[in-house]
């Protein structure tokens, strides 16, 4: 299908969905779109807890990919719901995750996939893929964070020196704690009040917050956080505090330290040289550690991306289409260390 090079795909709609029971009670949403005898390719939505969006079916060629969504436990349209609070958030962990990753793909008969995704999906998407990387193809990754806890730090604390009187009222939303490092937990720990007043709170709080962080880029919108329905807004927070309160499950540094395991699949990096949310340094990090990715920087992008950002994960998208399939121009060879590009100057 031929788009202006500069624009998304169509819009389309899903030739199938269903909820998925993944156990615990939980059941998972998905929806795929596209070709059904295309190349198979799995969104893995930010967050943690956004939800998959129909725009993100739009970065991928119809007639070429068969793109899986999937709305990860607890948001979106999977259910239970973690804006209700008596949803168990004990069976919400990146293990569990990965675990729905694993159960959908053989639900689906997939044998590989490529995997998108960005921010949080992309901490989701390097996890499954250091434990299943005869499951992936490529994956294709802006705005790196690998969920360290000093990226953790970073975005709920270190940042805030930019941002000093925002970050003032973000920690006054929890008076209770005194110390700067346990910020993230407090909140956690108030999503989980049985007062509907306290989690309301502490959900505009977290989200007027992460409003700021990206408050520098132009994204010619409402707020990308607190403008969500407050319904998506409490299980967003509820779901954040929860996996960042734990640093995800991971060991610091686990994702880097594993990324040999990655040898084989290419990727692509997109990192905004402006991303306050999650700096650049841990794309970079990552681009040193994994044998066959490129990493290209977004001079004038940040966090959210804009015009070059989305043009370049399109032309990756579109470069690996044909990769490994019948059909299609082959996509670009796997990568053995060449330094990182930039765009967008």
């Amino acid at each position: 299908m031929h788009r202006d090079p500069n624009d998304l795909y169509p819009p389309i709609e899903p030739y199938e969905s269903g909820m998925l029971d993944v156990g615990d009670g939980n059941h998972v949403y998905w929806e795929a779109c596209g070709n059904p005898d295309g190349k198979p390719a799995l969104v893995v939505h930010g967050g943690p807890g956004s939800g998959c969006s129909p725009r993100a079916r739009r970065y991928f060629d119809p007639d070429r990919y068969r793109v899986v969504l999937f709305d990860q436990r607890g948001c979106g349209r999977s259910t239970p719901h973690a804006s209700d609070p008596a949803t168990d958030m004990s069976h919400n962990t990146t293990a569990h995750l990965i675990a729905d990753m694993e159960r959908l793909r053989e639900h689906l008969g997939i044998t590989k996939w490529l995997l998108y995704g960005g921010s949080w999906g992309s901490t989701l998407i390097l996890a499954y893929a250091e434990e299943h990387p005869e499951r992936v193809t490529e994956a294709v990754i802006p705005a790196v964070t690998t969920t360290r806890r000093s990226e953790i730090d970073w975005l709920y604390r270190g940042v805030g020196q930019l941002f000093p009187e925002a970050w003032d009222a973000f920690r006054a939303g929890v008076p209770e704690t005194t110390d700067p490092a346990g910020l993230v937990a407090a909140y956690a720990r108030r999503m989980e009040s049985e007062d509907a007043a306290v989690r309301e709170r502490a959900t505009a709080d977290w989200c007027a917050w992460e409003d700021a962080v990206v408050s520098m880029e132009a994204t010619g919108g409402p707020p990308p956080y607190s403008s969500r329905p407050d319904r998506a807004q409490q299980a967003f927070v509820r779901i954040c505090a929860h996996y960042f309160a734990h640093g995800a499950w991971l060991e610091e540094g686990q994702l880097l330290a594993h990324a040999h395991r990655l040898t084989g699949i290419p990727g692509a990096l997109i990192h905004g040289r402006f991303d306050l949310a999650s700096p650049l340094i841990t794309a970079w990090e990552l681009d040193r550690a994994w044998p066959d990715a490129k990493l290209t920087i977004i001079d004038n992008a940040g966090h959210t991306g804009g015009t070059e950002t989305r043009r370049t994960v399109l032309g990756a998208l579109d470069g690996f289409a044909g990769r490994g399939t019948r059909t299609g121009p082959a996509g670009p060879p796997p990568r053995h260390r060449t330094r990182a590009t930039t765009s967008g100057t």
